[in-house]
């Protein structure tokens, strides 16, 4: 990557967020962020991929990293290759972002902690979801964690309501080392849009589908392109595939008379056009992929790698 030319004193660095699945990572880099950069919902190991968002000011560049939640028994070759994701996050921070939560917890060998504590860079405790426990509790946590690991600063945040996302930020560009501009300023993530289309599907299927759907889908964009109605405004044609599994998980999708996917496809053309600032004609289909996340092909060709 050419190195783009920045002003003396200019600070820049790569901020990698990691936590268990469930604690907020993705509500929180889309705090810092101020954009939406990953999808959430309520349900553990929403993230599968990792996403960079990129925040740039005259001062700084900080280049936020949102990894999936670290699975302490993979069940999958999918889940194996998520994990490798959360590795990768160790090889290029400059700051660590690590995120809990009063529901949060780690046995004294688990392998996350274990290699946060081993990690030579500066880790930030981000004690998150502060707003559902009272002050002593908060106090009693944060006193619980600087005892396990080394860290520079311990802030209680509330990443859903923005509570002390400021104060992370000012926490961050004190351990920023000074650097060049790695990407050009108005660039916010090293993502395309067709990536976050499927993943603005696939956050759907999280919201109305129960049981193991959201877990054993997966959304393929198969065709992406931009162009204009017959009146000449500007319209996003999107055909996306949903893969499942089985042909019971199909008929799930679909619903009685196709009336589950036709839902589905509402909810996410109002997202994906408000995302795309545009309007979004949207065409789903649904295809069985029988084992698909233990599948070496398919998970390549989906990202996976």
């Amino acid at each position: 990557m050419d190195l783009l030319n920045t002003p003396p004193g200019f600070k820049s660095g790569f901020v990698n967020i990691i936590g268990k699945p469930n604690v907020g990572k993705s509500t929180l880099i889309n705090a810092l962020t101020g954009e939406r950069m990953s999808i959430i919902s309520h349900k553990p190991q929403t993230t599968r991929h990792r996403i960079m968002g990129i925040l740039t000011s005259p001062e700084y560049q900080m280049v936020f990293s949102d990894t999936p939640g670290f699975i302490e028994k993979p069940s999958y070759k999918m889940h194996a290759v998520m994990n490798k994701f959360i590795q990768s996050s160790f090889e290029d921070a400059d700051v660590f972002l690590f995120v809990t939560s009063p529901d949060d917890h780690y046995n004294e060998d688990d392998p996350l902690l274990a290699a946060v504590i081993k990690a030579d860079i500066p880790v930030i405790l981000l004690y998150n979801k502060s707003d559902l426990s009272t002050q002593e509790t908060i106090e009693k946590e944060l006193e619980k964690w600087k005892a396990k690991i080394n860290v520079l600063e311990a802030i209680p945040i509330s990443a859903l309501n923005n509570y002390n996302i400021d104060r992370v930020l000012n926490s961050i560009l004190s351990f920023l080392p000074e650097g060049p501009m790695y990407f050009p300023e108005d660039q916010l993530t090293d993502r395309l849009e067709r990536f976050f289309a499927s993943e603005i599907i696939r956050e759907k299927i999280f919201f109305q589908y129960s049981d193991e759907i959201p877990y054993t889908s997966e959304v393929v964009i198969e065709e992406f392109k931009d162009t204009v109605t017959n009146a000449g405004d500007p319209i996003a044609r999107i055909r996306a595939i949903i893969m499942v599994e089985r042909d019971s998980q199909k008929g799930i999708i679909l619903g009685k008379n196709g009336s589950a996917i036709k839902n589905l496809g509402t909810n996410a053309r109002v997202s994906l056009e408000t995302f795309l600032d545009k309007k979004v004609y949207l065409e789903l289909t649904v295809k069985i992929t029988p084992k698909w996340r233990d599948n070496d092909l398919f998970l390549k060709r989906l990202g996976y790698e």
